[in-house]
């Protein structure tokens, strides 16, 4: 009987550890995510599954090239995976099938991946404000971002993809990092 009692006693301390080291992880440091759709292919893929780290954006603002995971800007419910190209402050500019940035007077061609662009109606100028990004698909023919709803805040990224974790022959650490 005293073994019994002994072995539920340590149970529940193992569970109650397990949750406070858990849950605060879960809910603050790195989230699971599961790629739905092609709008990233060929870097990421449909059913790919993801660590999201949460933690970088509380100390550093995205970068450019970084593929983010934030609340769709028209239904914070659903969440979207994209690439960083434009920053506050910045206007992107899609001409000829290009993607440039303008910062001042200073235009950048932006051209990874290697593919035709075109707006999304509108002319193809997208100026960002404070603590606005604006985001493209790398998959960009079947895309739904910036450029058909406009500017993502930065109070709806949630974090920028640190691990695929699945399939197991495409585990990587920072995966399809394209930063300048």
């Amino acid at each position: 009987m005293k073994k019994t009692v002994s072995y539920f006693w340590e149970t529940i301390r193992f569970a109650a550890v397990t949750l406070l080291i858990v849950i605060p992880v879960r809910a603050y440091v790195a989230q699971p995510f599961i790629v739905s759709g092609d709008s990233m292919a060929p870097s990421f893929e449909n059913g790919e599954y993801l660590i999201i780290d949460e933690l970088s954006y509380l100390l550093r603002a995205p970068a450019r090239g970084e593929v983010v995971v934030f609340r769709y800007p028209r239904d914070p419910s659903k969440f979207f995976i994209k690439r960083v190209i434009g920053r506050p402050g910045e206007t992107v500019v899609i001409r000829n099938g290009r993607v440039y940035i303008k910062n001042g007077q200073t235009e950048t061609t932006w051209d990874y991946p290697a593919i035709q662009t075109e707006p999304m109606g509108g002319s193809g100028l997208y100026s960002l404000g404070p603590g606005q990004y604006f985001v493209l698909g790398d998959n960009r023919n079947m895309s739904l971002d910036s450029r058909a709803w406009g500017p993502v805040d930065e109070k709806l990224i949630r974090g920028r993809v640190l691990v695929r974790l699945y399939p197991f022959n495409r585990i990587s650490v920072l995966p399809a990092s394209a930063t300048s």
